[in-house]
């Protein structure tokens, strides 16, 4: 199983029944493939979705429903459509439950950079920074380092913040880390790796407690 689907087999175990839950574009999305079908979980999509399903099959796409990320999704019975502004009004009200989404960096605050790629031009954060402060819990799920093994969890993000201490856990391939105020706490770690793998592709301070559990 390659990095993205560990990261996002592991993420989708923070889901529960009954939450209504935003997933970002790219690797949030896999974590559908890994909830346990018994679950009722809602996922909004800040485009203006309430309700929203899998992928559709290859050639049942409705071009009239999409996710924020333009891909073609489905909706389940009972979904509901509205404007942005009635969908921004659910986010920053406080009613989604969790925001899983990716990230360039994350710091030692619980700090998380997300929207700017340095030398490169991007769209924008689309809702990002809303979802992050909107949020009751906010999940990041990104691999551990970018290319040549550079950290991506720092002492302080260098790169322009998308919210300031917003973080509650990070989930990459290597561990399971909460942003806590008294720093980062090493919660688990990925059954093929070690504590001290971890420690040496972490820029950031770690705690690390008595027992970590492990994953796969």
């Amino acid at each position: 199983m390659d990095a993205k689907n560990i990261i996002a087999k592991r993420a989708a175990k923070e889901l529960k029944d009954g939450d209504i839950v935003n997933l970002g574009i790219g690797l949030p999305t896999l974590l559908t493939s890994y909830l346990d079908p018994d679950l009722d979980i809602i996922f909004q999509s800040e485009n203006g979705i309430l309700g929203m399903g899998d992928t559709p099959e290859v050639g049942k796409e409705d071009p009239d429903i999409t996710n924020a990320g333009g891909a073609f999704v489905t909706v389940k019975s009972g979904a509901a459509f509205f404007d942005s502004a009635t969908s921004f009004g659910i986010i920053r009200g406080g009613h989604v439950d969790v925001t899983v989404l990716g990230a360039l960096q994350i710091d030692e605050q619980g700090s998380l950079a997300s929207h700017i790629i340095p030398g490169k031009l991007v769209p924008g954060m689309g809702g990002a920074m809303d979802l992050v402060v909107g949020a009751k819990k906010v999940i990041v799920v990104t691999t551990h380092t970018a290319k040549g093994d550079a950290p991506k969890i720092l002492h302080r993000c260098t790169l322009p913040l998308t919210a300031y201490k917003k973080v509650n856990r990070i989930i990459t391939e290597l561990a399971v880390i909460d942003c806590t105020p008294e720093g980062l706490v090493l919660r688990e770690i990925n059954a093929n790796t070690t504590v001290d793998e971890v420690k040496r592709l972490t820029e950031a301070d770690l705690i690390i407690p008595e027992h970590v559990g492990r994953f796969e």
